[in-house]
């Protein structure tokens, strides 16, 4: 009798057949980081998280970093894939498909793909017209349940290109974006405020005169202020966005008077404001800063305009966004970490909690029961390396670093890493 109920104690402590126990890791919280924990993830949500290690775990660490998923809301990567060069087009499918990979790879779990309405201009071709954008977003709604990342549309809208108001109209009707973001790539303000700069960048870029390019600049820049209706345009979208619960975002904020403007117009996110000023101004008024992985991790603008990291040490920034490279947001974070007292914790949430705050996703972007398991397995050295990706609880990628338990050598009824898989100091 005795040992009938010691068997079913036993049977008590083991996990269930549908639980999935992922053990000794440092585990990034909201406030702070477990030493060595373990979590267990039920039904693709977390169920439990403990500050110590469990026996008989799905998935031993060994020491490595445990993240939320990252939510990126800004990525410029969907138009290259689909035409890796200039004129050469591949299946939207295919390039689509290829990217989900690579977001998986470095740790992306939700992903807002950052598509441009700009027109027919010499600068966009085909590559940023309505059409064509518009058949990447009906691509991507279509392969939604086949991809690794949750996809999300991310809609930039020139302001001077008021023809594209009714097709954001049509996608927005339909439930097709998620976030719209104002911008003005008028040279002279802006992200090209330095209009010097902006010339010498385009002329070596398309291998132009410096002549030929400052009259194509200085066309735009007439065009920009001649252009009416822009005010009307900007009130009459946002009013259709906001009534239909889509976040607002401006675009390269330079002065306090754009600031309060697009706040006006209802706008919650700041992206890459250029200024200092900018930023301090945006966060008065209660708005989000988004930045640049990028430029985090390389410690400058590559348009010479507002550091990272010089927003995160004046307290200023709220999220980072791969950009143009997704491969980024791993070691930024860890970088930044080192910056301020809140350490790991506070910076991993520019990745997560923030971005789940200012887009309103409510079921994700913490280490937290009742979450999704939406989690980031890392290391920190020699290089900082994502290791598996887990969206809702499935692993849609691994290197191979971190096999199951059952695969590694037990000793003393413990489950533990091969040589290979220890883990890294932390620094």
């Amino acid at each position: 009798m005795l040992e009938r109920a010691d068997r079913a104690a036993s049977h008590r402590d083991q996990p269930k057949k549908h639980d999935l126990w992922l053990s000794e890791f440092q585990i990034v919280m909201r406030d702070r980081v477990i030493a060595n924990g373990a979590v267990r993830i039920e039904d693709g949500r977390i169920a439990e998280i403990r500050d110590q290690p469990v026996e008989n775990a799905d998935f031993v660490g060994g020491g490595r970093l445990l993240l939320p998923g990252f939510i990126d809301m800004h990525g410029d990567m969907v138009e290259r894939e689909v035409e890796p060069r200039s004129g050469v087009h591949v299946p939207m499918e295919i390039g689509i498909a290829e990217l989900d990979k690579r977001l998986a790879s470095c740790g992306v779990t939700t992903a807002y793909a950052a598509l441009s309405f700009i027109g027919n201009s010499a600068t966009a071709a085909l590559l940023r017209s309505e059409e064509h954008t518009s058949s990447i977003i009906e691509t991507i709604a279509g392969l939604k349940d086949h991809l690794l990342v949750d996809h999300r549309i991310h809609a930039r809208f020139e302001v001077t290109f008021s023809a594209a108001v009714g097709v954001l109209e049509r996608l927005m009707d339909a439930g097709k974006l998620h976030l719209i973001s104002l911008m003005d790539h008028t040279p002279g303000q802006g992200q090209y405020r330095d209009v010097e700069l902006y010339i010498a960048r385009l002329a070596k870029e398309r291998g132009m005169s410096i002549a030929d390019v400052s009259e194509v600049v200085g066309k735009r820049m007439a065009d920009r202020n001649g252009h009416g209706g822009v005010l009307g345009t900007l009130q009459g979208l946002s009013a259709f966005a906001r009534a239909r619960g889509i976040v607002l975002a401006s675009h390269d904020d330079d002065t306090l008077e754009k600031v309060e403007f697009v706040h006006g117009l209802g706008t919650v996110l700041s992206e890459f404001p250029v200024t200092l000023e900018a930023a301090r101004e945006a966060r008065r008024l209660g708005m989000y800063t988004a930045m640049g992985a990028p430029n985090a991790l390389r410690g400058e603008s590559y348009s010479g305009n507002l550091s990272a990291r010089q927003a995160y040490e004046a307290g200023l920034l709220d999220m980072l966004a791969s950009d143009y490279h997704p491969a980024s947001i791993l070691p930024a974070v860890l970088g930044l970490a080192k910056l301020s007292d809140g350490g790991l914790a506070k910076a991993a949430a520019l990745t997560s909690a923030n971005p789940a705050a200012a887009l309103g996703l409510t079921d994700r972007g913490a280490i937290e029961a009742g979450l999704l398991a939406d989690l980031v397995v890392a290391d920190r050295q020699p290089v900082p390396r994502v290791r598996a990706t887990f969206r809702a609880g499935r692993m849609i990628y691994g290197d191979g670093t971190l096999g199951p338990a059952r695969n590694r050598a037990i000793k003393g009824g413990r489950d533990r890493p091969l040589p290979a898989d220890r883990g890294q100091s932390q620094d």
